[in-house]
């Protein structure tokens, strides 16, 4: 069987900047669709449950899992992604199969190890994430989290599979597929909610998240690639990726460590403040979602064969584009949310146990929160050609400076404003985070101008 998923589907005569905006379009137009479904799901959830104690506990034993994956599958594909597209490019498809293979071997080890390692230090970690729970809320707590365990390897999985797609330049269906969580959360809560209560949401996205992984294995497998995993040693390529993924991994861990920092300094505020901070990041999470997501997604496979290729003035020229129109249109939605927050809080949830007092203290938070919408999307965009051009020690190093600052801030601004602070602070840490990145990707990009001059003249 060919391996179909592995070439690249775009026509050689696009230029680069015109295949992202394709692959972009695709992933918005299908991203937004799955967005429309979580936006439904959040409307169920608050007719259900409102900011009780019952969702406070849900969010926290959600928070570890949902981290996990991202840092673990997350900063995998990152290192992944580049390298598999070099060895694509240069030494043909049986051989990129051969790195996938080796790699699902060290994915599944890190998804399962870590899903082991959390169960068992549950009862260690819990009462510092939710600081301000009482024993009979944090025991809940921990009761979600060991419903979740099952989600930290099948959504790795997902965004695996998710990964190795976006390489052979399939990206509609793939980000179509995360439709099937909300999907399955709204389908659970209908039928057992009301016998299940809050383990509804937990049973539903375990299950939401295995059906997408079941249907992006399936994908997978009509188009050739082999999925089961198979160890090759440690040749090269491999060494090469685990070699990068060590400073991503611990670069995703500092900067993915804002929103785990936020949840647990929010637990510490009086109750609702954890499931208010949820609730105005699912409206501000639509336009990254619309924007960041099919961007980066995109972004990532053209830059790697940018770099592959060695076309540093197409690096510098594709990120000035997007960048400049990154900035005009975020800019007039950014003012829009901040203008209209309270308004379109009180239209989206307030109903059932979402009560008025409710929507002033969410519309709040949601203005403060909107504020990152540009920095996060061109951090976004940067960190992926950062990603690209191997140099994911820089973006660790950012992560520090960023996990130090957030801290401060949240301590700041909580003190005057509660949990609208915390909010504030991450918008303050995403515009700290997109400056260093773009300064980071300006003297990555001019040593290795210089560097290819050199050589250059050297031939001469």
């Amino acid at each position: 069987m060919r391996l179909t998923s592995l070439r690249p589907q775009a026509p050689d005569s696009l230029t680069p900047g015109r295949k992202i905006f394709n692959a972009a379009a695709s992933v918005a137009v299908c991203s937004a669709i799955a967005g429309f479904a979580s936006t439904a799901k959040e409307l169920v959830v608050a007719r259900w449950f409102g900011r009780g104690d019952a969702l406070d506990a849900f969010l926290i034993a959600f928070l570890l899992p949902s981290f996990l994956v991202n840092l673990v599958a997350g900063s995998f594909n990152s290192a992944m992604i580049p390298t598999f597209i070099q060895v694509r490019e240069r030494e043909g498809e049986e051989a990129a199969q051969r790195l996938f293979s080796g790699l699902m071997v060290v994915s599944l080890g890190l998804l399962v190890g870590v899903s082991v390692v959390v169960g068992i230090l549950a009862p260690y970690f819990l009462p510092l994430l939710g600081s301000g729970f009482s024993p009979a809320k944090l025991m809940l707590t921990r009761q979600l989290l060991y419903v979740l365990l099952p989600f930290i390897a099948s959504s790795g999985l997902a965004v695996a599979w998710t990964a190795i797609l976006n390489a052979g330049e399939r990206f509609g269906l793939p980000a179509l597929s995360a439709i099937l969580t909300p999907l399955s959360i709204i389908a659970f809560l209908l039928l057992l909610g009301r016998a299940w209560g809050i383990y509804t949401l937990a049973v539903g996205t375990v299950v939401g998240v295995a059906l997408q992984a079941v249907l992006l294995g399936w994908m997978l497998r009509v188009r050739g690639v082999r999925l089961r995993p198979r160890w090759y040693g440690w040749d090269p390529s491999l060494r090469t990726v685990t070699g990068q993924y060590a400073p991503m991994l611990a670069g995703a861990l500092l900067m993915g460590s804002t929103e785990l920092v936020d949840q647990s300094m929010a637990a510490m505020l009086p109750p609702g403040s954890v499931a208010a901070l949820n609730y105005a990041r699912k409206v501000v999470s639509l336009f990254i979602v619309a924007g960041a997501i099919p961007l980066s997604t995109a972004a990532l496979p053209y830059f790697s064969q940018m770099v592959a290729n060695q076309d540093w003035s197409g690096c510098r020229h594709t990120l000035k584009v997007y960048s400049r129109w990154i900035v005009l249109v975020t800019g007039p939605i950014t003012v829009g949310l901040v203008i209209f927050s309270h308004p379109l809080i009180r239209i989206v949830f307030q109903r059932g146990a979402f009560t008025a007092a409710d929507t002033g203290v969410v519309g709040r938070v949601q203005a403060f929160l909107s504020l990152q919408i540009p920095f996060y999307l061109l951090a976004s965009l940067g960190v992926r050609l950062v990603s690209a051009l191997k140099r994911n020690s820089l973006l660790m190093v950012i992560a520090g400076v960023n996990m130090v600052l957030n801290v401060i801030f949240n301590l700041i601004l909580m003190r005057y404003l509660g949990v609208a602070g915390i909010a504030l602070s991450t918008s303050f840490v995403y515009l700290v985070s997109c400056t260093l990145v773009y300064a980071s990707i300006a003297i990555s990009l001019r040593g290795l101008g210089r560097l290819e001059d050199v050589h250059g003249n050297s031939s001469l």
